[in-house]
């Protein structure tokens, strides 16, 4: 709202410093700052309302150090990041722009879906909350919205890389690459670092370019849904899910700042995406709001995010990635999402088979996901989000590595 109102300004009062405001960097700075005031001060007036609606975290007995203290701690505090982050995007960021519309319907569905499944837990006393089918559904469905836009619109681009070519004249002539529509993605730590997802379909001749959507649409739909749950399963002790987004997100930040920079992403060989720039302030607003709500999410916890803040930022974090083309790297990224959902589906798998086969089932870990684990060890839940934070941090930086790495 305020970039529109000082771009008027410019543009026809020309009012010293109004100018400055459409710079991304600058407006970034304002996003971020913004948020984590709003997630600071006004996040402890929402932990107050919580507390005064009893709107409280009903715990089920699983054995665990520290649980049963546990129990009471409002939840639902994901509001408090949805919130942080969509009102700096809507006083800052250019809303006519399909990437950051992309961003906040991610944030809102499923902000909703979360919601539901939390009101379902709290107010209807059902342990299960929303059911797997709906929630699935619910994922399922944004995948579908996220995959066909980014596919059928026609601000959703890339621009082809600089030429040099010879001319008639036998002289050296600069052929600057035009913006086209593809889905082409990056590759770690491979030389020519681009896939094309038409080349999984090319059997089907020249014409196979125009399905490449049966392929890229439902690589988005697996995606979404498989890092927003990977995020609700990490939100399980103090910390963790929050902490390890924000690093997250603030990765995901870099690779965005230089995927809209024409500039560094030409010096680092990388794609360039028009447009994707604005996204930067997104990102500033959400890493702004991960940050402030872990400062009552600390150990101990003053407030948990629920199913409300966890499929949020799973999804968030997910759309991001693709928007940037960047979802491959998303394994070493979200090490941390991904461990912790390896660790349920081995730990299911496991169990059925040992009770299929010798009619009694058995566990690869002590607990599921990964953190009770440790947690079933001995360790303290403090110490074991500080090394899940550390482990996260090496991905985060292996995952910048590869930018030149290949």
């Amino acid at each position: 709202m305020l970039y529109y109102l000082f771009e008027f300004l410019e543009d026809n009062y020309q009012i010293p410093g109004a100018g400055l405001f459409q710079f991304i960097t600058f407006r970034a700075a304002l996003a971020v700052l913004t948020s984590l005031l709003i997630a600071t001060v006004y996040g402890k007036k929402i932990i107050l309302f919580l507390q005064k609606k009893q709107i409280g975290e009903t715990v089920r007995d699983l054995g665990l150090d520290g649980q049963k203290q546990k129990a009471g701690t409002p939840t639902m505090g994901g509001l408090i990041i949805i919130l942080a982050t969509l009102i700096p995007v809507l006083l800052f960021a250019k809303l006519d722009n399909i990437y950051v519309i992309l961003l906040i319907v991610t944030t809102i569905w499923m902000g909703i879906i979360g919601f539901v499944d939390d009101y379902i837990k709290i107010f209807k006393k059902d342990k299960e909350g929303l059911k797997g089918r709906f929630k699935i559904l619910g994922q399922v469905v944004l995948g579908l919205i996220v995959g066909a836009t980014l596919y059928f619109h026609p601000e959703v681009t890339m621009k082809e890389r600089s030429q040099s070519v010879i001319t008639t004249a036998y002289t050296l002539e600069k052929v600057a690459g035009a913006e086209v529509k593809s889905v082409r993605t990056t590759v770690p730590f491979f030389k020519n670092n681009e896939l094309d997802y038409t080349s999984f379909i090319g059997w089907m001749g020249d014409g196979a370019k125009e399905y490449a959507w049966l392929i890229f649409i439902p690589v988005v739909i697996i995606i979404v849904t498989a890092v927003s749950n990977g995020a609700n399963l990490t939100d399980g002790i103090d910390g963790l899910a929050a902490g390890s987004s924000a690093i997250i997100v603030l990765t995901l930040g870099i690779f965005t700042w230089i995927s809209g920079n024409i500039i560094f992403s030409n010096y680092l060989d990388i794609m360039f995406i028009p447009r994707a720039g604005e996204l930067v302030v997104f990102v500033a607003a959400f890493v702004g709001a991960l940050v402030g709500f872990l400062w009552y999410n600390a150990f101990p916890a003053q407030v948990f995010m629920g199913d409300t803040g966890s499929l949020t930022i799973g999804g968030v974090i997910a759309v991001i990635a693709i928007i940037i083309r960047k979802e491959l790297l998303i394994p070493v990224l979200c090490g941390i999402f991904f461990a912790e959902s390896i660790s349920v589906m081995l730990q299911v798998g496991y169990f059925k088979y040992t009770k299929k086969k010798f009619g009694e089932g058995k566990r690869v870990f002590l607990m599921a996901p990964l953190h009770h684990h440790y947690q079933k060890k001995g360790y303290h839940e403090s110490k074991i989000v500080t090394r899940f934070w550390i482990v996260g941090i090496l991905l985060a930086v292996i995952t910048v590595v590869t930018l030149k790495v290949r």
